[in-house]
């Protein structure tokens, strides 16, 4: 059935937004290639390939290809990557972390979304398109174009999801090409010996005060989920590195800043295979997996790279394989005949472990006050060197980084630390290095985005602040950029509410300025997992929201080639207590777990409207009574009298006429969610 007029009309607008503004007439900056200039100018920052591709180019011919496509993931869709699989990032310099490059004999180009557009202009050299879009179809049609009738396009099956190998596949149906499955990774073989080694780090088990529950517990609970499916699955396939972790209570390190291992499992009905290098395994890891030996609870421990081998054999019995297609590569899938296979968009595992139970929630908040104290810490530090010019991008994320390594039950930062002055804020993933990092001056915003990894938590958080005396437009940005947060983060709504329904609410004050931003809005965050964990969030292909929940809040805007503003808080999704309750399930909201203030100099009051006042006043007392005491309790005594400054109650008098605006944009969600039958 087709959809009524105006939610087709909606969802043009939200992608029309999503797209943000039309590139721009090429810059005059020397910080970006300039391939038309002769000779070509390259930035320092850019990287030489062309013996790269001279290699790559070579073993195509040999392999008879005449197009190869290298992808951004690894073999478990993982979002970020290990150097060993950076299989993209070596081979074109570019380091961003979404993207597609297609190689041919005499052409090459990358694929990447808005966040990499600059980023990539500074780190590709001119053997290099840029194609400024992640559309399948884009890459299919230049494919059509840069290959004849009758040729070859290959790729390497285990680093491509099922979608994607379908959309090409119907990309380049009809055209004469053959997409060809090569399990033999030609970007490997040209990388030769100076690929980086795996990882021989330890695996090891959670202590039991940092698991939400046993992994028995977990594993009887994901088969009594097999049990009242219709469908009866036999099996269920776990691709996803984190899904592995969280089912035993597991942790390792072979991907910086997630603490996950490289491993498979297939849970049937009365079996456990864990496929994972078993030398690696703690002593206690080892005992703990092989305490219900022999019986259904007992793990067999299987060779990480035997996983193949054993679903073929597994294969050819009478079963039905549960897997999540979002995670399991196009190799795994086509060893199941279709019959023997039940797909959905995510494994059970992924759908328990997004939900997470009290306990879970209470590590997660106790993380966060602590996590809290570092950034403070920060920005006291900030306030008093950056006008001293001490401090460039490089050396401040070190020292937030070393601020949260010096609190209890930490493990490290949970991504690499984005800390961008100026310029470099318009990059929405911008990521400093010692060789190239500007100073943090009082004339420039100053954005950092930084998060911590503890046993007991994962934390996210985003500020953006000003020294000196802002522009009137940068407040003005700065606060409808904070009036989004605020108005997503107290919105009511009801159970089982698709993230993507009421995504536009971060977005409408910037909207009503003609402004905008060309990121998602949030994502799902784990517990001592990955920093962005699936499928929580706000984007088309996000689960519902429930109680239980974690999802960062983040908008944003960015002024390309001056300056950058995102405020990120990450809120647990709570029943709410409204008035009334129609219906069976209550309604729901967000409670912040981010516990650190905004910054004053840059937030003009008079955009606000009285109710964004008194969330901000409430917001700060809770701020107040939960990271106050810790303060104290570590003796850090500047730094509390600093919160207590930093959290002083606005005036609501100083309030504009926004609350109109605050009215209409209630009105717009009971139309939204009674349109789409929510």
């Amino acid at each position: 059935m087709r959809p009524p007029l105006w939610i087709a009309a909606w969802a043009l607008l939200l992608q029309g937004c999503a797209a943000g503004r039309a590139p721009q007439v090429p810059s005059t900056r020397d910080d970006i290639r300039d391939c038309s200039a002769d000779p070509p100018y390259l930035p320092p920052t850019a990287t030489n390939t062309t013996a790269r591709l001279a290699v790559l180019r070579g073993i195509m011919r040999t392999h008879g290809i005449h197009a190869y496509i290298v992808p951004s993931t690894d073999a478990h869709m993982s979002e970020y990557i290990s150097e060993r699989d950076a299989r993209l990032g070596w081979l074109t310099g570019f380091t961003g972390s979404a993207g597609t490059a297609v190689v041919t004999q005499d052409k090459a180009a990358l694929w990447t979304d808005s966040r990499y557009w600059t980023q990539a202009e500074r780190e590709l050299d001119c053997n290099w398109e840029l194609q400024r879009t992640t559309s399948i179809e884009s890459v299919g049609m230049w494919i059509l174009k840069a290959v004849p009738a009758e040729g070859n396009v290959s790729l390497d099956p285990f680093l491509f999801s099922i979608d994607t190998w379908n959309s090409y596949r119907r990309a380049l149906h009809g055209s004469g090409r053959t997409l060809l499955p090569l399990e033999t990774n030609l970007v490997d073989q040209a990388w030769g010996d100076q690929r980086p080694s795996p990882s021989s780090s330890e695996i090891y088990s959670l202590p039991a005060e940092f698991t939400g529950s046993s992994w028995q517990e977990k594993v009887a609970g994901i088969r009594q989920r097999m049990e009242q499916h219709v469908r009866r699955p036999t099996a269920v396939l776990l691709s996803g590195l984190e899904e592995t972790a969280w089912l035993f209570n597991l942790r390792g390190d072979d991907i910086p800043y997630n603490p996950v291992f490289y491993s498979y499992t297939l849970l049937t009905d009365t079996t456990i295979s864990l496929f994972v290098e078993e030398s690696r395994l703690s002593a206690a890891a080892r005992e703990s997996l092989l305490s219900g030996c022999p019986g259904p609870l007992c793990v067999e421990l299987r060779e990480y790279g035997q996983v193949s081998a054993h679903l073929r054999r597994y294969a050819q019995g009478n079963v039905t394989v549960w897997l999540g297609t979002e995670y399991t590569t196009y190799g795994l899938y086509s060893i199941f005949p279709q019959e023997k296979l039940l797909e959905e968009n995510y494994s059970p595992v992924m759908m328990v472990k997004a939900v997470k139970n009290a306990h879970e929630q209470e590590m997660m908040q106790a993380a966060h006050v602590r996590d809290a104290v570092a950034v403070i810490q920060y920005l006291l530090w900030l306030e008093k060197t950056v006008l001293q010019g001490q401090v460039d991008e490089f050396s401040g994320a070190q020292h937030i980084d070393a601020l949260r390594w010096a609190q209890k039950y930490s493990r490290g930062p949970s991504f690499q630390s984005i800390s961008a002055s100026g310029l470099n804020a318009a990059l929405a993933h911008y990521s400093p290095s010692n060789g190239s990092s500007r100073t943090l001056s009082a004339r420039e915003m100053y954005l950092f985005d930084t998060g911590g990894q503890y046993l007991d938590g994962t934390t996210d958080i985003t500020r953006t602040v000003h020294w000196g005396e802002p522009t009137p437009f940068q407040k003005e940005a700065y606060t409808r950029v904070l009036m989004g947060n605020i108005d997503l983060s107290r919105l009511v709504f009801p159970s089982n509410t698709a993230g993507r329904t009421v995504e536009s609410f971060a977005r409408r004050a910037l909207w009503d300025a003609g402004l905008n931003y060309g990121h998602g809005t949030g994502h799902g965050i784990g517990n001592f997992l990955s920093v962005h964990e699936w499928p929580v969030g706000f984007q088309s292909n996000n689960v519902p929201l429930a109680a239980g929940m974690f999802t960062s809040i983040e908008p944003g805007y960015y002024q390309d080639g001056e300056f950058g503003i995102r405020i990120e808080d990450v809120a647990l999704v709570v029943e709410a207590q409204t008035e009334h309750q129609s219906g069976e399930s209550p309604f729901l909201t967000f409670e912040v777990v981010s516990l650190v203030p905004y910054d004053r100099n840059l937030i003009d009051l008079s955009l606000l409207s009285p109710e964004q006042i008194r969330y901000l006043n409430s917001y700060y007392e809770r701020i107040r009574a939960r990271v106050g005491p810790e303060l104290r309790r570590q003796q850090l005594e500047e730094a509390y009298a600093w919160l207590q400054e930093n959290t002083e109650p606005f005036p609501v008098s100083s309030a504009g006429t926004a609350a109109a605006s605050t009215l209409a944009l209630t009105s717009l969600l009971s139309v939204l969610l009674s349109g789409l039958g929510v």
